[in-house]
């Protein structure tokens, strides 16, 4: 059996995080990774603006719908909304600990019962027709973290008809802990994913948590199907760039000039998502990274800081951002005798 998605690395749901800017800029970066949306319930799907809550731009794709919820019917209608807009996967969340989501009875805490779980699966299942319904989960939850209950959970939602299962290699705590506390707090046992694999070995199954190396990422993909990058993805996005093209087979190019071209696109991305209301600040806050570990980096998120009020053209700031911060970089490399507009830039 083969694994349902084709992708061997992905971009973790987060909430705050991969909104409809934030994954273009990931698929500019990376063509041949698989994206997700931030949790959507079922209810507001059912409820609610479905372009605001489920709008993308062609250019995600191929783009996973992460629904919440626990009851069949409710995320049956939903999944049939999620293929009437085209998207490419829908994924139920059984992995957030946050206590507003079990408060709700989804996320995390759907480990504990593991028949509804196969329930919504099957629903989802039905409703998709051909796109793949798949489960992002944890390795455990408080007490419930033995060997034996993973296997349990698991097989309930396998025989229910996943196409695919996304593992968070830590446990969660449903109460004590904040969701912060919940991605650092428990240890990460990555090797209880990969004996997760073993077990089901016609199952793709991907690994997320830690993951913020190439080496790393490397690794892990000779163990199981894919791996999932988090908030490494949005700290470090040229991360995504060098894996992608380590797994595509492509040279890399040189950085500076894909850079730009990666803003020349998405400044004229930008430009339209103006005109459709969104907000300076909302289309900046997914460039902070680019510079990353490098230097001019302090330059590039000083001008962009400055641009966040909004009122100038987007095009004009992410080109005076660009300049400044290469500016930077060059004066560094440089040494002592930078000019005086690199040093301002530095400071």
């Amino acid at each position: 059996m083969h694994p349902a998605l084709p992708e061997r690395l992905s971009v973790a749901p987060m909430m705050d995080r991969t909104d409809r800017h934030f994954r273009l800029l990931m698929r500019l970066l990376a063509p041949g990774v698989r994206l997700y949306t931030e949790m959507v319930t079922a209810q507001a799907v059912l409820h609610g603006d479905l372009e605001r809550l489920l709008g993308f731009d062609a250019r995600e794709q191929p783009l996973a719908l992460q629904l919440g919820g626990s009851d069949p019917d409710l995320l049956a209608q939903a999944t049939r909304h999620a293929v009437a807009m085209g998207y490419a996967e829908v994924n139920l969340n059984c992995g957030c600990p946050s206590s507003r989501v079990t408060d709700g009875r989804f996320g995390a805490c759907l480990m504990a019962e593991p028949e509804i779980v196969a329930d919504c699966i099957r629903a989802m299942r039905e409703a998709a027709g051909r796109v793949p319904v798949t489960v992002k989960t944890r390795i455990g939850i408080d007490d419930r973290d033995s060997w034996e209950d993973l296997l349990h959970f698991v097989g309930r939602v396998v025989d229910a008809g996943t196409d695919y299962l996304i593992v968070h290699a830590r446990k969660a705590w449903l109460h004590g802990l904040s969701p912060h506390e919940n991605r650092t707090v428990p240890p990460l046992r990555h090797e209880v994913v990969y004996r997760l694999a073993a077990a089901f070995p016609g199952l793709g199954i991907a690994i997320n948590g830690g993951f913020t190396t190439a080496a790393a990422v490397h690794s892990a993909l000779t163990r199981v199907h894919g791996v999932m990058i988090g908030r490494a993805a949005w700290d470090d996005p040229w991360l995504l760039a060098e894996l992608d093209d380590t797994l595509a087979g492509r040279p890399p190019g040189e950085r500076a000039t894909r850079r730009r071209a990666v803003l020349a696109t998405y400044a004229e991305y930008a430009t339209c998502a103006l005109e459709r209301g969104a907000t300076t600040r909302a289309l900046l806050r997914p460039l902070h990274g680019l510079f990353h570990r490098e230097p001019g980096a302090r330059a590039w998120r000083r001008s962009l800081a400055l641009a966040m009020p909004g009122g100038d053209d987007v095009v004009i700031a992410l080109d005076s951002a660009l300049d400044l911060a290469l500016a930077a970089a060059a004066a560094v490399d440089r040494g002592p005798g930078v000019d005086q507009c690199a040093r301002r830039a530095l400071s």
